[in-house]
């Protein structure tokens, strides 16, 4: 496991790649952790895996993206158009935020997370290393060894199974699966939660209201049929 390097000069430099962490970070949400609650499995912190061993895992929470160009610090509020700048931001002035504890950089495991086939927007023809396809590999399987260890019990041994084929079997060079052959689950978030509540809520009171104008519409145009007729005048012979 490399090391993690702090310098602290005019500004903190911290030698572990924040958009590959994120990245990383951003596999292990929807490609595993949904399969891990579906087991109600409680990864142990000692697991490379577990938030506790992201170094930039609390900055990151405290990202508000308000709108398209608005990003705004959730320590200060500040804000920022690009996340790039909120980024550069928290390097700068919320460095104590960082967790250096453990010394463990999330983006060490992107090779066994396959992190460049999520952050490539066009995928790349590149040949083969059969050397670094064989040390992703043994990363990978070193990860489902100690995040889901076959002693563990039945529940363990299915998600040891799963992070095999979801993660490991990829990382070789004959054809072989894809990474990622069990698919993908995006965790509910509470927001979306709190909106679908809130408009299933709302939903009856607006059509309601709708209702009540339609009737508004049909009473008034009862009521101009009955003056229309006795507001004409007979014509003599």
């Amino acid at each position: 496991m490399r090391t993690l390097k702090l310098e602290h000069e005019d500004a903190h430099i911290v030698h572990c790649s924040r958009e590959r962490s994120r990245s990383a970070w951003k596999i292990i949400e929807e490609y595993l952790m949904p399969f891990v609650e579906k087991e109600r499995y409680k990864v142990s912190s000692g697991c490379r895996l577990h938030s506790d061993n992201d170094l930039f895992r609390d900055q990151e929470q405290h990202k508000l993206h308000v709108d398209i160009n608005e990003w705004r610090c959730g320590y200060c509020r500040k804000s920022f158009y690009e996340e790039k700048y909120l980024d550069k931001h928290f390097d700068n002035r919320h460095f104590d935020f960082l967790n250096v504890s453990h010394g463990r950089c999330l983006a060490d495991l992107c090779g066994a997370l396959h992190c460049d086939f999520v952050m490539d927007s066009a995928p790349r023809k590149t040949k083969c290393n059969p050397a670094a396809a064989a040390r992703n590999k043994h990363l990978c399987e070193s990860l489902a060894d100690s995040c889901f260890p076959v002693s563990n019990g039945p529940v363990s041994v299915r998600l040891h199974e799963f992070f095999l084929r979801q993660f490991c079997d990829a990382h070789t060079c004959a054809r072989g699966p894809k990474p990622f052959s069990k698919g993908r689950k995006k965790r509910t978030s509470i927001l979306y939660i709190s909106i679908s509540i809130l408009t299933l809520m709302l939903l009856p009171l607006f059509y309601f209201f709708i209702y009540l104008y339609q009737r508004g519409i049909k009473r008034g145009s009862q009521e101009l049929k009955r003056i229309l007729p006795s507001g004409r005048k007979k014509k003599p012979f």
